[in-house]
């Protein structure tokens, strides 16, 4: 049997980390991440997306597709959901 890391598919599939096809595959993962992680602190303070977009003053459809994408969100927004929506504080880090 032929068992493969992840690691090593991801290589194959979308080339060894540092390859244009590689990194935006995972700044991909990384703003969906951010979508599960938003839908899920809305879960744990039992808002509902309609509840959420009305504190940060956003359409639910557009809170709908930040927990289900996490694509196109500005710093600022996320500041707004995370701040005035959830009650919450963001953390950014930088690797170089």
């Amino acid at each position: 049997m032929n068992t493969k890391s992840w690691k090593e598919i991801n290589d194959e599939v979308y080339g060894v980390k540092g390859t244009e096809r590689r990194d935006e595959s995972e700044r991909d993962f990384e703003s969906f991440k951010i979508g599960l992680l938003l839908k899920k602190a809305s879960e744990d303070k039992n808002l509902t997306q309609e509840q959420l977009a009305e504190l940060v003053d956003k359409k639910r459809t557009y809170i709908s597709r930040v927990e289900n994408n996490g694509s196109n969100l500005t710093l600022k927004t996320l500041y707004e959901i995370v701040e005035k929506g959830l009650g919450g504080k963001v953390k950014i880090s930088i690797e170089l």
